[in-house]
């Protein structure tokens, strides 16, 4: 190809996509100055992080004798690089070229509200600690559970992102929780409702949906879904219930699916792998699905053997 060649053809699909960025103000409004920053985000977490769990992460070792200033530094900083994105999400929620007073005073409140969540988002954690040791006879350490399980890492990062979602606070908690999906397999809305002492193990597939309501005591394996029963009608199911209620002492095995904003599964009950629920579960509960029956074949397609293993 000739050099004018390309220069012509890299010209003309420059301009078709000016014209998509003209014609579309979703793809105009893109831009760090105007919606906050995915990559700064990530630095709050880990930053939050280390705060939570002191001397495990971070390249500075953790004397105990400054934990008054490790603490203070770190909760300074997280304030104000929080302040600056939810100052950009705020003005790009009430569509502000720049942001007002009124946002700049709103985003200060909302970080140091923020903030003093923190002793009880440590307190919850700690709990969830518990719950994975207590839960998992392969955890040789609380230690391990906190430098490698997936499920203590999404729990950690739900838990500081609902406080911002209570707060209204655009985009932020949804990149946070993102994040978190991206890293673990583990998908948890930030509007959704989590008790103390909850524990996913291994963790990879599982979904929970927004409005999802889990107490205490709760226990989740892998691919377990707490979804929604219909969203055909989408935005119209904009705060209606969607999700299930998860009671207390609940156990849920791997790959099961309970949906419905209706649908409630009682205290103590426990859920068998792959079961599906769209309505409710009395408390004090087992379901399970019916165990499977295998068929063998030979090379040439005939039944060597078969077993029921209710057998």
């Amino acid at each position: 190809m000739r050099e004018h060649e390309k220069i012509g053809r890299l010209d003309d699909l420059v301009a078709q996509m000016n014209k998509n960025y003209e014609e579309n103000d979703l793809l105009n409004a893109l831009g760090k100055h105007r919606l906050p920053d995915r990559d700064r985000i990530i630095v709050i977490i880990k930053a939050i992080r280390r705060l939570m769990f002191p001397g495990y992460f971070g390249l500075n070792e953790f004397d105990k004798a400054n934990t008054y200033y490790f603490a203070g530094g770190l909760i300074n900083s997280v304030i104000e690089e929080l302040r600056k994105q939810v100052i950009i999400a705020l003005s790009y929620d009430n569509e502000q070229e720049s942001p007002t007073p009124d946002i700049v005073e709103q985003a200060e409140e909302i970080c140091f509200e923020f903030a003093e969540t923190f002793p009880e988002i440590q307190r919850l954690l700690l709990t969830d600690l518990q719950a994975g040791f207590d839960g998992d006879p392969a955890a040789k350490s609380k230690e391990s559970i906190i430098f490698s399980y997936p499920g203590l890492y999404a729990i950690f990062v739900y838990r500081v992102a609902h406080e911002l979602y209570k707060r209204k606070v655009p985009f932020i908690p949804r990149i946070m929780t993102e994040y978190a999906h991206s890293r673990t397999g583990i998908d948890i809305n930030p509007g959704a409702t989590i008790g103390e002492y909850f524990f996913i193990d291994h963790g990879t597939g599982v979904v929970i949906g927004e409005t999802t309501k889990i107490g205490n005591n709760v226990k989740l394996y892998q691919g377990v879904t707490l979804g929604a029963l219909s969203t055909r009608q989408g935005q119209l199911l904009r705060d209606v219930k969607r999700h299930p209620t998860i009671e207390d002492y609940v156990t849920i095995y791997s790959n099961a699916t309970i949906l419905g904003g209706e649908t409630v599964i009682g205290a103590h009950s426990v859920i068998g792998g792959s079961a599906f629920i769209i309505d409710s579960v009395p408390p004090n509960t087992r379901v399970s699905v019916k165990s499977p029956e295998l068929t063998f074949t030979d090379g040439e397609g005939h039944s060597t053997k078969m077993h029921d293993w209710e057998d």
